[in-house]
């Protein structure tokens, strides 16, 4: 599992990046037939395809994002992914990846004269179209990766401003997602916590995928479990570790820190505490 967008910018072999205030601008175009794997959201990640196929999995969801197509991701989402080049186009897969913080998306709603739009309900993740502007903007961008000496910071907040005042004119549902991710809609604890305890998501990022401060989570949490999300979220993990080494052939080290576990000695400890055996016992 790739962090995203930390594992690409600082990872064995580095994507092309752009960088502000902590956000960046991922540029991936390679020649490949398929590439495949999971990758976790650290930050809100907006996934322009501009040649190639990508298939991304969530959950029961799945996501066909083609040439010229779109989608906006949550942060704090394990998200599986297949990548597959144009084959009439030498296998080319091209892609634009924005990771979007929450005090980008909070400047720029705060600062446009653009009239937000009062949510009903929850807008769900999907697909979409670019418009000519959106494909000519994504064009835009590809000189800035090539020199990155030219690239001034003011520059690229103007690049990514402009960017969320094309979805905002654009795409109205996707315009509502922007605004769902600075505020999000309150959502059931139990299917939260249920649906990505076995991702390496922090209490924080639970809090958020609910719609709540991470006070209000802890306290609702425990109203809901009679324990902390903390105690309950390990023992989850553990018997999800268990499972995994009895019914994968996974390294013990790849199942400690897909679960979240930080390091392989303390996972092996509190593993052996709780199931009475060592994990490499278990997998014997």
């Amino acid at each position: 599992m790739i962090k995203v967008p930390t594992s690409l910018i600082s990872g064995p072999s580095p994507q092309n990046a752009l960088m502000l205030d902590g956000c960046s601008v991922i540029e991936q175009c390679i020649h490949s037939m398929e590439a495949k794997g999971t990758m976790y959201l650290e930050e809100h990640l907006l996934l322009i395809v501009l040649d190639g196929t990508a298939t991304l999995s969530y959950g029961k969801q799945q996501y066909i994002v083609g040439k010229n197509q779109m989608i906006l991701l949550k942060k704090a989402m394990a998200v599986k992914y297949d990548k597959v080049g144009n084959p009439d186009n030498d296998n080319i897969y091209d892609s634009l990846m924005f990771s979007l913080k929450d005090d980008l998306l909070k400047s720029f709603l705060a600062t446009s004269e653009i009239k937000i739009p009062k949510i009903e309900g929850e807008v769900k993740t999907d697909v979409y179209p670019m418009n000519e502007c959106l494909v000519a903007f994504a064009h835009s961008m590809k000189p800035y990766f090539f020199d990155h000496s030219v690239v001034q910071p003011g520059q690229l907040r103007l690049k990514i401003m402009e960017l969320l005042y094309d979805l905002a004119d654009g795409n109205r549902n996707m315009f509502l997602q922007i605004i769902q991710l600075h505020e999000p809609v309150r959502a059931d604890i139990r299917h939260v916590v249920e649906k990505n305890y076995a991702s390496p998501v922090s209490l924080s990022e639970l809090a958020y995928l609910s719609g709540r401060s991470l006070s209000s989570f802890k306290r609702d949490f425990q109203g809901i479990y009679n324990m902390s999300p903390a105690l309950w979220i390990r023992e989850k993990r553990l018997e999800k570790a268990k499972e995994m080494l009895e019914t994968t052939q996974l390294p013990v080290s790849e199942i400690c820190y897909s679960l979240g576990f930080e390091n392989i000695s303390h996972f092996s400890r509190i593993f052996k505490e709780y199931h009475g055996k060592a994990p490499t016992v278990v997998r014997h």
